[in-house]
C-alpha cells in the first residue's frame, strides 16, 4: 500500500473501529485525529470545546491533520467535522485516498445513545434531530471523498473488506 487512507464521515459512523481494523489488515499505522488532539492539549474533546471553544479546537485539528497527511502511508480516522475544513480536505483529496463511511442518522443516533463518549456538537435532548441536521449540512462535503461506502447494514469486517476492494 503506497497511499495514506483517510476515513471521514459523521461522528459515530465507525471511523475509528474500522480504521484500526483496516490498518491492521494493511499492516499500516493507525491514527485517530481526535486522540491526537486530546494528547496535544491534554484534555478530552468535550472539555476543549467547553473551555477553549470550537474555533480553538478547529485550529488545532487543522494543524494536526495537515501534519499527518504527508509521510509514510497510514490509515487516519478524522473527526466528524475535519473534512469540512477546506485546507484539510484539499490536501486529503490531493495526496490520499479518502473514504466516506456513510451511515444514516438513525443508526448514528442509536450508536451515540449507547456510547459514553460526549459529542459537544449534539443536542442530546433531541438527539435524532440533531444528528439528522448535522448530517444534512455535511453530506455534500462528505460526497467529495474518493470512495463512498454505504455502511448502514454492514458489519465492521464487511466495511473493511469493501474498502480493501477499492484499494
Amino acid at each position: 500500500m503506497n497511499n495514506t487512507v483517510v476515513l471521514t464521515g459523521m461522528m459515530g459512523c465507525g471511523k475509528s473501529s474500522i480504521g484500526k481494523e483496516l490498518a491492521n489488515q494493511l499492516e499500516l499505522k493507525f491514527i485517530d485525529t481526535d486522540l491526537e488532539i486530546e494528547k496535544k492539549i491534554n484534555a478530552k474533546i468535550e472539555d476543549i470545546f467547553k473551555i477553549k471553544g470550537e474555533n480553538f479546537f478547529r485550529k488545532i485539528e487543522e494543524e494536526i491533520c495537515v501534519n499527518l497527511i504527508d509521510g509514510e502511508p497510514k490509515v487516519i480516522s478524522l473527526g466528524g467535522g475535519a473534512f469540512l475544513n477546506d485546507r484539510i480536505r484539499k490536501l486529503i483529496l490531493k495526496k490520499t485516498i479518502s473514504v466516506w463511511i456513510d451511515v444514516n442518522y438513525k443508526t448514528i443516533a442509536k450508536r451515540i445513545k449507547s456510547s459514553k463518549k460526549i459529542r459537544p456538537m449534539l443536542n442530546y435532548e433531541k438527539l435524532e434531530d440533531s444528528v439528522k441536521s448535522i448530517l444534512k449540512e455535511r453530506a455534500a462535503i462528505y460526497k467529495l471523498a474518493t470512495i463512498r461506502i454505504n455502511a448502514n447494514e454492514m458489519s465492521k469486517k464487511k466495511v473493511v473488506n469493501e474498502i480493501k476492494k477499492y484499494l
